[in-house]
């Protein structure tokens, strides 16, 4: 099969496309051909040895996929050969087969294509694990989110939104901006030209806002935090700036706020069926056209460095998947 390796870490134009041996299922295993794969931000710092997961070289990134069971292993009992399938690697889908457990996959509705669904268990599964489960976010509220027009950004605007909750997308242009409307967003601040903390606190009537949805990170958490509501929720999402900001406790303390940190990739192995939920719901909304993730483009395996280059240079807007 073909694979995108990773075999030194350095950047994107350093991945190579490889024939390997095909991988065979054990016991307990399932053994998925790809049909899409997706690409995320932190796939950018992964192949540099600068995320938090550090896997053995060689490896191949993207870690979520969708496509068909090839083959199943002994014990293997949810899934069959033949079945449309999404779900979860960490890392290691850019390739052509992939090995993995029956409890990181979803069955995938026929109409829901392998593309949409590729990019549809991290961004998405992040955001609804973050609003559903941490912030016990509620009809009405206030969501502020920042960097807005990016994967997890997007996914946040579109979750928000269909929860019955005022968005304010915020973002470095109005570009970008235009793009969160698109999504669904009532509101707009474009954090390069106008002050985050006022600009919030203008649009809220000086009450500040229920939710703070942060995978940016950097000097502007402060700021967001400071524009937060009385026992209003900061939701530590990443850190795309590259700055892991030092917040004064004494704000929290002031505003009775809580600073909730979402941990997606643990979650996902804490509770497996909590996991399996929120998936069955995103499909259902999109399966209803209620969620209609953007795809910002395609790209082939052997482009795959071109689409990471993309993602690194902040010009993508939407997902990004690859069809080995």
């Amino acid at each position: 099969m073909k694979a995108c390796l990773c075999k030194a870490f350095g950047p994107p134009s350093s991945l190579v496309i490889e024939d390997i041996a095909d991988p065979v299922p054990g016991p307990g295993d399932v053994l998925v051909r790809v049909r899409a794969c997706a690409l995320n931000f932190f796939d950018t710092l992964i192949i540099q040895n600068k995320y938090q997961t550090k896997p053995a070289l060689p490896f191949s990134p993207s870690a979520e996929f969708a496509g068909v069971v090839e083959a199943i292993g002994e014990g293997v009992e949810d899934v069959a050969p033949g079945d449309r399938v999404m779900g979860y690697l960490g890392y290691g889908g850019a390739r052509e087969l992939v090995i993995t457990c029956e409890d990181r996959l979803v069955k995938l509705p026929d109409e829901v294509s392998f593309e949409a669904a590729a990019g549809l268990t991290v961004t998405y599964g992040t955001t609804l694990h973050a609003f559903r489960d941490r912030a016990k976010l509620q009809q009405g509220e206030t969501v502020a989110v920042l960097g807005a027009s990016g994967g997890v950004g997007q996914a946040a605007v579109e979750i928000a939104t269909i929860m019955g909750c005022r968005v304010i997308a915020c973002a470095s242009s109005d570009e970008k901006l235009a793009f969160a409307r698109s999504l669904g967003a009532a509101e707009t601040v474009n954090y390069s030209t106008q002050p985050l903390k006022e600009t919030l606190k203008g649009l809220t009537n000086g009450e500040g806002v229920d939710v703070v949805y942060d995978p940016v990170g950097g000097e502007l958490a402060e700021q967001a935090l400071r524009a937060t509501a009385w026992e209003g929720r900061f939701l530590v999402i990443g850190f795309a700036a590259g700055e892991i900001p030092k917040i004064p406790l004494n704000l929290v303390l002031l505003k009775g706020c809580d600073i909730r940190g979402v941990f997606w990739g643990e979650a996902v192995v804490r509770d497996p069926e909590g996991h399996q939920e929120n998936m069955r719901q995103l499909l259902e909304w999109v399966g209803q056209g209620r969620l209609n993730p953007h795809i910002h483009a395609i790209y082939p395996l052997e482009d795959i460095s071109t689409a990471l280059e993309e993602i690194a240079a902040r010009k993508v807007l939407g997902k990004v998947i690859v069809t080995p």
